[in-house]
């Protein structure tokens, strides 16, 4: 359902998503827009960026960007000028923050010192970078195109370009044992800078390791993954701030931060999501997922959305939630009120709540509301209860 947007609160900071939807493979774990091409028209894909921000900006005037994400697919892939491109048509039409974060993706079989040089002149500042696995049986698995020698070499090359890096890494891969998972965490924080994601494998239908029939780690094998994860990284300095992201103090990745606090993000490319706010009332938008539609879509009647759907005050409430509770900082307060108009305990089930105090799970404060560590072992339970 597609509605023609207001004007939008100045006064609140933006962030930007931008979706590159293209990889050199499909990974079988992977259920992100990602598609295989041979051969991208990248000055039409420069141009449809530039038109996305155009018009984005009519409905964003006068917004302070204070974050950059290029998100894939594999972004890493596409042309440094495109990204320089797209940061000069952002810097064009908005205000800037004078500590602006720029993320890209990358993948360590697209790591080359003179790529990195000019993705890091095109002004990304911050490279993530998708590892998944420091075990090449396990990478070969997953269907990744790299070796681990090749993650090490990207780490090391991303430590030497760019002010900050993150890679990621997947946990509950098939036959993954606890002590070969503690030396692979220890062996990967001697390499980490100021931040670290863990992901649990989950496998999504209509995936490749979907259709092939293979298993998550059962539920003794995943806690035992799990506990090791933060155990390990928190006593090398990297404390969990989300679910599955540790950082440094300081670290961690502020666009990311910005979305799980609810903050307003535009997102441009194939099925990007994005947040707008405006009269006091947030649409959640989606882009036509696949690529040729997009493009052709942004072309030839200068936009590429397939959705914009003003949420419910019920529907705002639930996002914030789902989102906050992932922090290990939880649902700040303030925040919370000024989004909602309500306290984020008026915005649960009071009895699921009262249960899950009393057993751990849950606490609150002036400060705000927030699942403890045990509670965050069971996340996805504990949400069901609060929004029954």
């Amino acid at each position: 359902m597609l509605s023609a947007p207001a004007p939008a609160d100045s006064t609140q900071p933006l962030h930007l998503y931008v979706h590159w939807p293209f990889c050199r493979s499909k990974c079988p774990y992977c259920d992100f827009n990602s598609h295989v091409r041979d051969g991208i028209d990248e000055q039409r894909w420069c141009r449809a960026y530039l038109a996305e921000l155009g018009r984005g900006a009519g409905e964003t005037a006068g917004r302070t960007v204070e974050s950059v994400f290029f998100g894939g697919g594999t972004p890493s892939l596409m042309d440094p000028r495109t990204a320089a491109a797209v940061l000069d048509g952002i810097a064009a039409r908005w205000p800037l923050a004078a500590d602006l974060e720029v993320t890209l993706e990358a993948n360590p079989s697209t790591a080359e010192r003179q790529r990195f040089r000019d993705f890091r002149a095109a002004g990304v500042n911050r490279l993530s970078i998708g590892v998944q696995s420091l075990d090449d049986r396990d990478l070969r698995a997953l269907g990744r195109g790299h070796s681990a020698a090749d993650a090490r070499s990207a780490i090391a090359l991303a430590a030497a370009v760019f002010p900050r890096f993150s890679f990621d890494l997947i946990w509950g891969r098939p036959g993954q044992q606890p002590d070969a998972w503690e030396r692979e965490l220890e062996d990967a924080v001697a390499m980490a800078g100021e931040h670290l994601s863990a992901y649990q494998l989950t496998i999504e239908a209509g995936t490749g390791f979907f259709r092939d029939g293979v298993e998550e780690a059962d539920e003794d094998r995943a806690l035992a993954l799990y506990e090791i994860t933060h155990r390990v990284l928190e006593a090398a300095g990297l404390p969990a701030y989300e679910i599955s992201n540790h950082a440094r103090p300081g670290g961690a990745c502020r666009h990311n931060l910005a979305v799980w606090n609810g903050a307003d993000y535009l997102g441009i490319g194939p099925g990007a999501h994005g947040r707008l706010t405006a009269g006091g009332r947030t649409s959640a938008t989606r882009g036509i997922r696949a690529p040729e539609k997009w493009l052709a879509s942004v072309e030839e009647r200068g936009g590429g959305d397939a959705e914009r759907v003003a949420l419910d005050a019920r529907q705002r409430r639930d996002e914030l939630v789902l989102q906050g509770l992932r922090l290990t900082t939880g649902i700040d307060r303030q925040r919370f009120r000024a989004a909602t108009g309500v306290e984020p305990e008026a915005a649960v089930d009071a009895d699921a709540l009262a249960l899950l105090t009393d057993a751990g799970c849950i606490e609150t404060d002036r400060g705000g509301l927030r699942a403890t560590a045990e509670g965050r072992l069971r996340l996805n339970a504990l949400l069901a209860l609060l929004l029954a």
